[in-house]
């Protein structure tokens, strides 16, 4: 290799093997520096292991919008190569799309290992120096260069794509280096927080719900008596709490919240039924279910493993036959099922973060090249952006779309 490359990507995540594909592909020559074994580390933990590798909205403006008023910084990089893009880019490859609860985009067949492979053969294909086990301890402006100190050698750039993620899972390598290094060429870093993270609660009995997971529950978010955020659709109970996807998609704002103060959940789970319809429902199994104990009385409304959660919240004697429960009784079953209460004490954190809220400003970059506004040649994608969405495909696609222009850019604007 020559002493000056024309591209350097640092890291090989989603971002960056796009990135370094597409620079490739466009004739540029680019070394992609990974300090990890192999690429893709992150990649292959997606949709737990499947890899839920994009989100089946084709309109711009409404997938940008899931990412809050700074979704707009996407525009370009989706227009250029947005959903339907990425879809055809591994379809032609051999991995169709498959569209599930949600609008999540799966691979038809095969796992995230599938898609690693053709990103790793898409940079192969394009001659892409890759260096794995390169660990780039400091990043430099040396004259209108750039200079690398990898752990075993010193390699010069003309331009660099900087990926190399948040501060989630930092198992697999995203400890946060690149925002270092931006910050001392000038960059303002937007403080890092756990984004899409579990949630930590007080309540002792979540543990003996550990496992059980939820469909078309609701959760809502409350501080002070109002009514902060609520999601529907699927959730779980863990040995430290809550997970899942509602849970994951409000855990942003649970954790700016508790920074003021406390906060409480409730969960309903039966948000088809109002109070009245539950009420009947109870009544009406009930009947059926006349001369048997409480305890025995609620399979047809809730998971087994449920049961006697409730049944001891509810407060009412589990060996009561059910027709001597009286009104009293039966109202607090109904309103703890339908208003459980879970206090949050804290998120879990970086080590179980699936992105990372924060990251340089974007205001300091160019949205139509991902060209840094502060320093010339530098080009930044993915994770390492302050720029977030929900669970369900989003995130990768803005690794995709990102890295797929910044690596056009930093070719066409030499």
């Amino acid at each position: 290799m020559k002493d000056l490359v024309e591209i350097a990507v640092i890291g090989g995540g989603p971002a960056g093997m796009m990135a370094a594909a597409r620079a490739a592909e466009l004739g540029a020559q680019v070394v992609l520096i990974e300090k990890n074994n192999k690429l893709g580390n992150k990649l292959l933990l997606t949709g737990k292991g499947r890899c839920n590798f994009t989100h089946y909205e084709l309109d711009i403006r409404k997938f940008a919008e899931r990412f809050g008023r700074k979704g707009r910084f996407l525009y370009s990089a989706l227009s250029v190569f947005g959903v339907k893009e990425v879809i055809d880019f591994f379809d032609s490859r051999g991995v169709k799309a498959q569209i599930e609860q949600g609008d999540r985009v799966f691979p038809e067949k095969g796992t995230a290992q599938d898609i690693l492979n053709i990103l790793i053969k898409y940079l192969e294909e394009n001659k892409v120096n890759i260096l794995l086990n390169s660990e780039v301890l400091d990043l430099q402006i040396n004259n209108n260069n750039f200079k690398l100190l990898l752990k075993n050698k010193q390699l010069n750039a003309k331009r660099i794509i900087l990926c190399t993620g948040g501060k989630s899972y930092p198992q697999t390598g995203s400890t946060g280096d690149g925002y270092i290094w931006a910050k001392k060429m000038g960059h303002t870093i937007i403080h890092p927080v756990p984004a899409l993270n579990p949630v930590k609660t007080e309540e002792s009995w979540v543990k003996d719900l550990q496992g059980l997971s939820l469909k078309n529950v609701a959760l809502f978010l409350f501080q002070k008596g109002k009514k902060q955020d609520e999601r529907f659709g699927e959730m779980l109970f863990t040995h430290f709490g809550i997970s899942g996807p509602i849970v994951m998609d409000m855990s942003k704002k649970i954790g700016e919240l508790l920074k003021n103060g406390p906060v409480k959940l409730i969960l309903d789970l039966k948000p088809a039924l109002s109070f009245s319809q539950l009420d009947q429902r109870v009544q009406r199994d009930w009947r059926e279910f006349r001369g048997r104990k409480f305890k025995n009385s609620l399979k047809k409304l809730l998971p087994l493993s449920m049961i006697p959660v409730v049944i001891r919240l509810s407060g009412i004697d589990p060996e009561k036959k059910v027709d001597y429960i009286d009104r009293e009784e039966r109202n607090r079953l109904v309103h703890w099922i339908k208003e459980m209460k879970l206090t949050p004490s804290g998120l879990l954190g970086f080590n179980w973060s699936i992105v990372t809220s924060g990251g340089i400003s974007l205001k300091e970059v160019n949205p139509d090249t991902m060209q840094s506004r502060k320093v010339r040649n530098l080009y930044l994608a993915g994770e390492i952006l302050d720029l977030d969405g929900p669970s369900g495909g989003y995130n990768l696609q803005a690794c995709w779309s990102t890295g797929y222009l910044a690596g056009e850019k930093a070719v066409d604007q030499n």
